[in-house]
């Protein structure tokens, strides 16, 4: 009888081997118990040239230093809790190939939030700006009998808004957000966004209201930093306008 273990060792042999490259991954490091200040260390593996940074980084964990720290999840652009800052710029590991970023990489931790160790930051500011949004549905006219309809036209309205990981890649590439403690940032207006502009929503008016004091939206000085850090491709500039002018003439 063939087991899986058959079955996955007959695919292996089949497999043609893959020519590795050699990638040097550079990374800020960072240990309270260890040092008040960060420092850098750096490794040299080599690799499937199609692998993942977030494997990279596992298999200087696993096989180099096992005090490296850094949060990952899914490995498939989902979760968004491996957003660093990759070479200068805010991306998600799971989704940067090591051809991409050879023979050498810089991993920095996302900017604007306090480093908790190596690669990790404090999310609670981040999450407290998202959760003062009050990003879910109210609607206080009494539960339908079925479903709350909506057209085709009202859900494409906020559609692009709706797909926000809270990998808080926008957020920590803004340099309001940096210099600011205090403003929301992009991805809190992105999620009040999916909400204001919800047809089936009656709270938009109370969005608009927390997003159009000192700390809100028109704290943006439209840099772009945000739309181009989304590794989902959301508008988030457009996003933080139609905000803006939502609260201007309290038309959505």
């Amino acid at each position: 009888m063939v087991t899986a273990a058959d079955v996955l060792d007959a695919s292996d042999r089949e497999r043609p081997p893959v020519d590795t490259i050699p990638l040097t991954v550079r990374v800020r490091r960072f240990n309270p118990e260890v040092s008040e200040d960060s420092w850098w260390d750096e490794w040299t593996v080599r690799c499937d040239p199609l692998e993942r940074l977030v494997e990279v980084l596992h298999q200087i964990k696993w096989h180099h230093d096992g005090t490296l720290s850094f949060r990952r999840s899914c490995a498939h652009g989902i979760c968004g809790s491996d957003a660093m800052l990759i070479n200068g710029r805010n991306q998600l590991a799971c989704k940067v190939l090591a051809q991409d970023v050879s023979p050498r990489v810089t991993i920095e931790p996302i900017r604007g939030l306090s480093v908790l160790k190596d690669l990790i930051v404090d999310m609670e500011p981040f999450m407290d700006g998202y959760r003062s949004m009050l990003p879910y549905l109210i609607n206080d006219s009494g539960e339908p009998e079925k479903e709350r309809r909506q057209s085709p036209e009202d859900r494409h309205r906020y559609d692009d808004t709706t797909r926000c990981i809270l990998c808080a890649a926008c957020t920590t590439s803004c340099p309001v957000f940096w210099g600011d403690e205090g403003y929301v940032g992009p991805a809190a207006i992105v999620n009040a966004h999916r909400f204001i502009f919800d047809s089936r929503d009656e709270a938009g008016r109370e969005r608009m209201k927390i997003l159009s004091e000192k700390t809100g939206v028109f704290r943006c000085r439209t840099t772009f930093n945000c739309t181009d850090a989304c590794p989902r491709g959301i508008e988030v500039t457009k996003a933080i306008q139609e905000v803006k002018r939502a609260i201007l003439f309290e038309r959505f």
